[in-house]
């Protein structure tokens, strides 16, 4: 029997500031596991930001001192209904490939823990930023539960090789090592997570919205084609992005040595 308490704080807080958008998991004592209301409602924020033109960039955080636990177990456990199961892992997956195909760019702020859907959540983000102390596994296989819906994520952002080492023992693995497996992009102390990823965002921000919404949907289109189909499909977006109004924008700027003036997104 499917038994689901309502919250009594938001689990998702937003707050928006020049083109930045932070999403905040708001479960700090459950690590911000993502329990299938609070993942409705990650999913709620989502769509909310897709269309609207004031955004350019979203980080995703945790409350608290951690980033994301995963799956919230006592929820699975009390809910033993393949139903369940199914609306869980589905709300998961629409979660993951609406971060994955969303025109805008996101970026996970990492603090304390990433394990199992939290990792996941950090490998489908387009960049991330972790703390040094920082800790990240797929630790599902200790419990009789292979990672297998995180493993579409950290497959396609870490080798093969990377992957099942995660997969296959569940170990935590530090901010350093996720660094050079390609899991992480930058590393800071833990007082400076806010700063470098909002300089980060920011910097982002600050390019044409057009053209981050061009280059994000081509990197995910030409990601899984063959050379030959790759080429052939991103001749056609750099025709397409040289027709458009900001790339002869940022083109004159660059030559007239002064800043581009963007237009606003369609």
């Amino acid at each position: 029997m499917t038994t689901i308490k309502k919250p009594t704080e938001p689990l998702v807080t937003r707050h928006d500031a020049s083109g930045i958008c932070e999403l905040t998991l708001n479960r700090p004592e459950a690590y911000n596991a993502l329990s299938i209301q609070c993942m409705q409602t990650l999913q709620a924020c989502l769509d909310d930001i897709r269309d609207d033109s004031d955004v350019k960039v979203v980080i995703i955080s945790g409350s608290g001192n951690k980033f994301c636990a995963g799956h919230d177990l006592k929820e699975l456990r009390d809910n033993r209904d393949r139903d369940f199961y199914e609306q869980t892992f589905t709300t998961c997956s629409r979660l993951m490939m609406s971060i994955i195909f969303s025109p805008k760019p996101f970026i996970a702020k990492v603090r304390g823990i990433a394990t199992a859907a939290g990792c996941q959540l950090v490998a489908s983000c387009d960049l991330a930023v972790a703390t040094e102390d920082a800790r990240f596994a797929t630790p599902g296989v200790n419990i009789g539960l292979f990672c297998s819906t995180p493993m579409v994520a950290v497959s396609r952002t870490v080798a093969r090789k990377h992957a099942m080492e995660m997969l296959l023992l569940g170990d935590f693995i530090s901010a350093h090592r996720a660094y050079e497996m390609g899991l992480v992009n930058r590393i800071t102390p833990p007082d400076d997570l806010d700063s470098v990823t909002m300089d980060l965002a920011a910097a982002i921000a600050s390019k044409s919205a057009k053209t981050l919404r061009v280059g994000k949907r081509a990197f995910q289109e030409q990601i899984d084609r063959d050379l030959k189909g790759a080429y052939e499909y991103c001749n056609q977006v750099m025709v397409e992005n040289m027709m458009a109004g900001d790339a002869s924008e940022g083109i004159s700027a660059f030559l007239e040595k002064r800043a581009p003036k963007w237009g606003e997104e369609d």
